[in-house]
């Protein structure tokens, strides 16, 4: 298993590098490798082969991985749909990132509870680009405003960056509209602090990266 590993992550950074060099040769991608359908000797193997940054979809599953790996030193995200009751469980957890802040709702209730511990997270907002009823994130309409509106009332809360997930579709042209979108979102941001740009996953991630993505989500071309 080790050298299909090692082959299938090789393979991602040979595309990323393809994918890269078109933007260009200073733009830097970071992969997260997301691990929610395989297991935890996979991902010791994954950091023998130096890959750092793990991500998961669900807060006990990111629990659990966190305290059964807590020997290696690992960047953690979160990047499912945090539902209100676990947000004590992921504070506690403390991820690199939550990479899924998808309301002023949510935004509202993780940094009450921060300031209640006397902690800080470090989050993306999640922008539905896509326009899709099925998929979280706040609309391009407002993502630009509310950004600014949790920076200036969300203190607990550091905002580095989006994420998005790309359009459910066969088409390469509107998947890369809303690649698109979401960067020019993530550059009117950028005098705003805005360093993190996460799109594209494992079947549109070198498209991303060519509409301006400097971090991406990749599960099954990895791990499968």
């Amino acid at each position: 298993m080790k050298e299909k590993l090692r082959k299938n992550l090789d393979q991602v950074i040979w595309n990323i590098e393809q994918a890269r060099i078109t933007i260009s040769e200073h733009n830097i991608v970071q992969i997260v490798a997301v691990g929610k359908y395989s297991d935890e000797e996979n991902i010791k193997t994954l950091y023998e082969l130096g890959q750092r940054a793990f991500g998961e979809n669900q807060v006990q599953q990111l629990s659990t991985r966190m305290q059964n790996l807590e020997e290696l030193p690992l960047q953690w995200h979160m990047m499912g749909h945090l539902q209100s009751n676990k947000i004590n469980k992921l504070i506690e957890f403390k991820p690199s990132l939550f990479q899924s802040l998808n309301s002023l709702d949510l935004a509202m209730k993780l940094n009450k509870k921060l300031l209640e511990k006397n902690k800080k997270m470090n989050c993306l907002l999640q922008v539905n680009t896509a326009n899709e009823a099925n998929k979280s994130g706040v609309s391009s309409q407002e993502a630009f405003d509310l950004y600014q509106q949790i920076q200036e009332t969300c203190p607990q809360l550091k905002l580095k960056g989006l994420m998005s997930i790309g359009a459910h579709v066969n088409e390469e042209k509107i998947i890369q509209q809303s690649f698109e979108q979401t960067h020019k979102i993530y550059d009117a941001l950028k005098k705003d602090g805005a360093t993190i740009c996460s799109m594209g996953m494992s079947n549109d991630y070198e498209l991303a990266i060519k509409c301006g993505s400097n971090l991406v989500r990749i599960g099954s071309k990895i791990f499968t």
